[in-house]
């Protein structure tokens, strides 16, 4: 009676108990968010703006524009828009390259020890200033590039917003030490693979995104822990100096050293000396087939892994209802003014751009007579002097004779030109190097044009029989970095269909019924074939910056060890062949008889 009377108190007491250490629990997890959320503020800084950037700057257009200078190693930088001059950049020699790797690597061994919510804060000090300056980072991409303003803002801006806050929210995960099962044997283990950073690591981009080229590795490298020399083009180098400013001033505003970033710019047979370094731990290459031979050459030489994306012939594939029916007009105008985009966005230099189209039979008239007359309305020029710009201007005029070429060949074999197909001689902007948007159909997939890269404003239609026809077109072409798939999605077999597409094209990446879209999310980017391989973004990205160090340790320590048995010891036994077998038998015998008898053997019974 005396214990009964008592419990209602025992219980009070025990409620009570539970209910203050939950409430202590709940205060500590709030001030640890409150505490974490301030420590990983984002911190204003400021960036000097080039003086091209700035409202009302006129350059002077160059006579004949061009990255040389007769007699001199510098680079000349210049607005391919307008050819106006934009500034001189002077190139690094071999020895420069020695200094900004001995500069990375002291500041990296500082930056390796740094905590997720210290690299968390530095990215989202970058994050808020991209937000808050797009229209300086937008006008300096415009300028170097040529491309308009919704591109940049889109191509370089949104991008790369979407890879900083992708990485904030993400990126410890994917890097966190990552459990791996054990065994029977190994019962007693934990095991895990942990990633560490690799020291300093190297970029080689190309010129057709020059901020988000720039920024994309330089986000996985500084996450990752490591520290990253950026080689930019040189077609692109005046405003790469702007934009690897931004990164050093964040690093400096959130307390870093600058010196964790590098960005370099030399001519080819200084980059030789970057690529073949026994100081890189990793290189990441964007650019063409030519140039990534001489690279993994180079690379070679130190045993430096790589990872290359050289660019692709992205299809965009239109299905026809499986069942005959008609799609509505509604989804075929969704669907052209998807394709317009993935065509003519940045005048067509987009290694994921759509470089081919291929319907099927039904889809194959309606979708031309939607594109004739929207590519024929497309406004070229400058989008910072110009009102309602569609396109802009090609980086250089060095493509235009070889895409005039493609073009005739292909009409000579039988394809029709339906709009544009030449190089565009631009009333305001004499050097600017322009190309009209062009509309070429009937084209099949044993034309030059079908199997070559474009990286240019021309829109390719094939007609495909069925759907077996359309995937052996999309994989005829011997690159395979991403494609896009639209089709019905009405019915089982409608999605079947488009299924099957996605899973049958030899590409890297597939978007079903949208373009791109798998950049957006931050999957792992890369491509098969001519198109490279090893992956950038996403998990995979972030972790092939880092060593994938196996760790296993003693689940019990003090309880369970490994030990080696007397009779397997050394100098061995008589019957250690026999405690051998027994070993693998109770670790892998197919049923527990074998196991058993695996355990009879380990005991010399």
């Amino acid at each position: 009676m005396d214990q009964l009377r008592h419990l209602p108190l025992d219980i009070d007491i025990t409620t009570t108990t539970w209910t203050t250490a939950l409430a202590l629990l709940l205060s500590a997890c709030l001030l640890y968010a409150v505490l974490r959320k301030d420590l990983e503020k984002a911190v204003d800084f400021t960036v000097p703006l080039p003086e091209p950037c700035k409202p009302g700057w006129r350059g002077e257009p160059l006579d004949e524009p061009t990255i040389k200078v007769s007699g001199s190693t510098v680079i000349q930088c210049y607005a391919p828009a307008t050819g106006q001059l934009l500034g001189l950049v002077n190139p690094v020699t071999p020895n420069g390259i020695d200094r900004a790797i001995k500069r990375a690597g002291e500041a990296q061994l500082q930056w390796a020890g740094t905590t997720f919510s210290q690299r968390r804060r530095v990215l989202k000090t970058l994050l808020k200033f991209v937000l808050d300056r797009q229209d300086d980072i937008t006008r300096a991409a415009c300028l170097d590039s040529g491309k308009t303003r919704v591109d940049a803002c889109f191509g370089e801006v949104l991008i790369t917003a979407e890879k900083l806050k992708w990485t904030i929210d993400h990126g410890e995960r994917a890097l966190a030490a990552d459990r791996r099962p054990t065994n029977l044997l190994m019962f007693y283990k934990r095991n895990e693979v942990r990633y560490e950073p690799l020291g300093v690591v190297a970029a080689c981009v190309s010129w057709n995104y020059p901020f988000h080229n720039l920024m994309g590795p330089v986000i996985s490298a500084l996450f990752s822990g490591n520290a990253i020399i950026v080689k930019n083009s040189e077609q692109t180098a005046w405003s790469s100096v702007y934009y690897a400013n931004i990164v050093r001033s964040a690093l400096s505003a959130c307390g870093h050293d600058p010196n964790l970033v590098q960005a370099i710019a030399c001519w080819p047979q200084a980059a030789a000396h970057l690529t073949s370094h026994p100081d890189i731990s990793h290189l990441t290459f964007i650019g063409s087939r030519p140039v990534a031979h001489e690279i993994a050459t180079s690379a070679a030489k130190a045993l430096t892994p790589l990872c290359i994306e050289l660019g692709g012939k992205d299809a965009a594939i239109v299905l026809d209802d499986p069942s005959g029916t008609l799609v509505g007009e509604g989804e075929m105008k969704r669907v052209a003014s998807i394709i317009m985009r993935g065509v003519f966005q940045s005048a067509g230099q987009n290694c994921i751009g759509l470089e081919r189209v291929i319907a099927m039979p039904k889809a194959y008239p309606r979708l031309i007579e939607i594109l004739e007359p929207r590519i024929n309305a497309l406004r070229l020029g400058s989008d910072l002097d110009e009102p309602d710009i569609d396109v802009g201007a090609l980086v250089s005029s060095a493509s235009f004779a070889r895409l005039e070429l493609l073009i005739a060949q292909a009409v000579a074999q039988g394809a029709r030109l339906l709009v544009g197909g030449q190089r565009h001689a631009h009333a305001t902007f004499a050097q600017g190097h322009y190309f009209q948007p062009t509309l070429l159909v009937d084209v099949t997939g044993n034309m030059r044009i079908a199997q070559e890269e474009l990286f240019a404003p021309v829109c390719v239609v094939l007609r495909a029989e069925g759907v077996e026809d359309a995937i052996a077109m999309t994989n005829s072409a011997p690159y395979g970095l991403g494609c896009s798939v639209f089709g019905p999605t009405a019915t089982v077999a409608s999605r079947a269909q488009l299924h099957r597409v996605a899973r049958e094209v030899r590409t890297g990446m597939v978007a079903i019924n949208d373009f791109a879209a798998f950049y957006m999310v931050q999957l792992p980017f890369g491509g098969v074939g001519r198109s490279g391989y090893g992956r950038f973004a996403g998990e995979e990205g972030l972790r092939a910056l880092c060593n994938a160090k196996s760790v296993c340790v003693d689940r019990w320590p003090g309880l369970v060890r490994t030990v080696v048995p007397g009779g397997l010891d050394y100098p061995m036994r008589a019957g250690a062949w026999g405690m051998a077998k027994g070993v693998v038998e109770v670790g892998y015998g197919e049923g527990w008889g074998r196991r058993v008898g695996g355990v009879r053997r380990l005991g010399g019974w």
